[in-house]
């Protein structure tokens, strides 16, 4: 049987950005994907439920609720999502991006940044733009600005044999086999697969792997499933254990995230 086709949202505007700092929100559905593009302005996008993915030449950025990915100008990208998601994007003139990142990457997202972002979304704003909503866009940026950069959150890999190994964790995420005996399956060995994923993820793949299931904990958690259930799904032996896990990862327990996504 053939999947369904993704839904494919209409950008908001073509070639002029509106106002120099430029917000909209969107709630999209399943399988929502933007077609590849670029823009001469900077993009932050940040998921205030569900877990965006953008999607950069071979490699994909995504980041939990706790991070928002940072798109130079000019920089070629696909959004999408693989679940029910809302999410804004806050598109910021060249002019003003000079001392935001070069490069894409995941910023933190500090309860400043994530409190002007769900007033923002709660304004409804229009153009143009009233001064004290240009003055809180500005500051916004400035909170961006001195955000702490984390690469990718859950980086991909362009090498064919990690990235084989990275799509099987992904489908897999209880998986709890030992490194070595996950190597041994794609015919490889545990030394070669630590220097690959050090090399193309910038840490070593048990991290990445935790970071995984912090994800898909995430999205489990937002759909209502109990903490023990996840804990089982993800290949934790008990649920104290994944909730000292997920604490650690996102800086608060379970219950406090479902609460927080309320």
């Amino acid at each position: 049987m053939n999947s369904p086709a993704p839904n494919r949202p209409t950008p908001p505007f073509d070639d002029v950005l509106p106002e120099p700092v430029f917000f909209r929100s969107a709630d999209v559905p399943a399988r929502s994907e933007y077609p590849r593009h670029r823009h001469a302005w900077g993009e932050f996008v940040y998921s205030y439920r569900g877990v965006m993915e953008v999607k950069i030449g071979d490699h994909r950025y995504l980041a939990p609720s706790q991070y928002g990915l940072w798109l130079p100008p000019q920089v070629e990208h696909q959004g999408l999502n693989r679940y029910e998601a809302s999410h804004c994007s806050l598109y910021v003139s060249a002019p003003l991006t000079e001392h935001l990142p070069k490069v894409p990457c995941a910023l933190e997202v500090t309860q400043l940044t994530r409190s002007l972002l769900e007033h923002l979304k709660s304004q409804q704003l229009t153009v143009p733009y009233a001064p004290e909503e240009a003055r809180l866009l500005r500051v916004l940026v400035d909170q961006l600005v001195g955000a702490k950069c984390a690469g990718s959150y859950l980086p991909g890999a362009s090498d064919p044999l990690l990235g084989r190994i990275l799509a099987f964790m992904q489908d897999n995420p209880g998986d709890t086999r030992p490194l070595a005996d996950l190597a041994s399956q794609f015919h490889t060995t545990e030394r070669t697969v630590m220097r690959r994923a050090q090399r193309d993820l910038g840490m070593p793949l048990s991290e990445w792997r935790q970071r995984l299931r912090t994800v898909e904990a995430m999205k489990r958690l937002e759909s209502g499933a109990k903490i023990e259930q996840i804990a089982l799904e993800l290949g934790y032996s008990t649920a104290s254990a994944f909730i000292a896990m997920f604490k650690r990862l996102v800086g608060v327990t379970p219950d406090e995230y479902r609460r927080s996504m309320g």
